[in-house]
């Protein structure tokens, strides 16, 4: 049975603002409506294939969960990683979760893993090289696509294709990201592709080939695995065995070193939008070579990706340009620079600012909140509450709140007391009393929070009851 593992780690520094520590580029829609994580889902209908198994940061499991549900998707597992460990630990952790449950003797499933973040226009084609690899990957080989040139790309690295084993080719080399003349080189002679970090073997074949090049990982994976506990939908690795583990990407692991790897090639349109620059060239523009977003007005300016979330955007005579505007952050680029953004974010990391992890507007499982003003001692804030969602029954030792509400119907616990609120309606939550916000409608609830107090930070919470398996965190 052919098995998806999505792997949906990753910060994508590189996208900042929009992409950030806590709301990667996997889980935004930056090429449609939908957001790459599900593209990449619904890029594998009509290919007969399991439910997926999805590999993330525990950060952010609720996003992950909410973005499959919205498609009706119920995953085989969605793994929480307790750290990041690169692709070889992540794809061994998915492969026993693809084996759970199977028995010595039964078929391998064939595990096709794919990357959250990449774009593929032509899903036809992506799908004929995935059913080209099948018996490849079942018959024991490991097997890789390589993306078919289009360019002298110096971001990519390269594998270069050997001689023929049936209809794929025997990998001779992978090679690390080139200069210019070799990339012209490689592109010249029609023997290189580009290196698309997507893969295909069968789950006992791949732990059995990183038991043997890659021993340590294999079994701290293992254990760490055999140490996992369910929680609501998730799969939690044992954090403190999996600590140990090496990081290490697949490539370097067992891709490098094993006799049975072999190449499909692919074109198919693919981009891994690893930079504004990419996800310009990766996105349709008009007659000017302008890519925009939301409110954007232009004169006299060309080949620009410009962006705006929350204001107006406008360009005078601008050329190959980004500018990206969040409630919070403008970046301007010229495309030439954008690798450099990933600069801004270390940047941001050394003076300790949020900006580099959080947006304004912060997800949650029930919902989200927008920070809108602060001040010393206070701050406001808008809550929106899914419908059937509630937050924890929880107090604060620093601040109190008053609530209003601007839409919706809320069902309010303050005290002893529950009641509740309608439009225009409001409450007043005094600091160290008990309280919950729960939205019994079937429309989003709207409510402006206003905190006041000697502390406002997100960690002033002691919960006492949360229907998602939160424990005295801020997550």
């Amino acid at each position: 049975m052919l098995t998806p593992v999505i792997l949906s780690g990753g910060a994508g520094t590189r996208l900042w603002p929009l992409s950030r520590e806590l709301y990667p580029k996997q889980l935004l829609a930056l090429t449609g409506a939908r957001t790459m994580l599900q593209q990449t889902a619904l890029r594998l209908e009509g290919l007969g294939a399991a439910a997926p198994v999805v590999v993330c940061n525990e950060a952010h499991r609720f996003l992950v969960a909410e973005q499959l549900r919205q498609l009706k998707i119920a995953p085989r597992a969605i793994v929480l990683e307790p750290a990041g460990r690169n692709t070889a630990p992540a794809i061994a952790l998915a492969a026993h979760a693809a084996l759970k449950g199977s028995h010595e003797g039964e078929a391998d499933p064939v595990l096709l893993v794919l990357p959250a973040d990449h774009v593929i226009r032509d899903v036809p084609a992506f799908q004929r090289a995935v059913r080209q690899a099948l018996p490849a990957a079942a018959a024991g080989q490991l097997v890789t696509f390589g993306i078919v040139p289009t360019a002298p790309e110096t971001g990519y690295g390269y594998i270069q294709r050997g001689a023929a084993s049936g209809e794929l080719h025997r990998i001779a080399r992978f090679v690390e990201k080139p200069d210019a003349a070799r990339a012209a080189e490689f592109l010249k002679s029609g023997d290189y592709y580009w290196n698309s970090g997507m893969f295909m073997f069968g789950a006992r074949r791949y732990l059995a080939e990183l038991a043997r090049f890659a021993p340590e990982i294999a079994r701290v994976c293992e254990a760490a695995f055999t140490g996992a506990r369910a929680d609501l939908e998730f799969t939690r690795i044992a954090p403190e065995i999996f600590a140990n583990c090496p990081s290490d990407s697949i490539d370097y692991a067992v891709m490098e070193k094993t006799a049975e790897a072999v190449v499909v090639p692919l074109a198919a349109g693919w981009s891994d939008v690893g930079s504004w620059a990419a996800l310009h060239d990766a996105t349709e523009g008009d007659a000017h070579g302008n890519v925009t977003h939301g409110d954007v007005i232009s004169e006299d300016s060309a080949g620009n990706y410009l962006y705006s979330e929350s204001r107006l955007v406008s360009t005078v005579g601008l050329k190959d340009h980004v500018v990206v505007e969040t409630k919070d952050a403008v970046l301007v680029a010229p495309k030439s620079r954008v690798q450099d953004v990933k600069k801004l974010v270390s940047q941001l990391k050394e003076r300790g600012r949020y900006e580099h992890s959080l947006h304004r507007e912060v997800f949650r499982p029930w919902g989200s909140y927008d920070s809108i003003e602060s001040g010393s001692r206070f701050q406001v804030k808008r809550l929106k509450i899914k419908p059937g969602a509630q937050l924890s029954l929880q107090l604060h030792h620093h601040r109190a709140e008053h609530w209003i509400v601007v839409a919706g119907t809320a069902r309010i616990t303050r005290g002893e007391e529950e009641f509740l609120l309608e439009e225009n309606q409001s409450t007043y939550i005094p600091i160290g009393m008990k309280h919950r916000i729960e939205n019994p409608g079937t429309i989003m609830l709207e409510i402006i929070e206003v905190q006041s107090g000697s502390y406002l930070g997100e960690d002033d919470i002691v919960r006492f009851e949360d229907r998602y398996g939160r424990k005295g965190t801020n997550t």
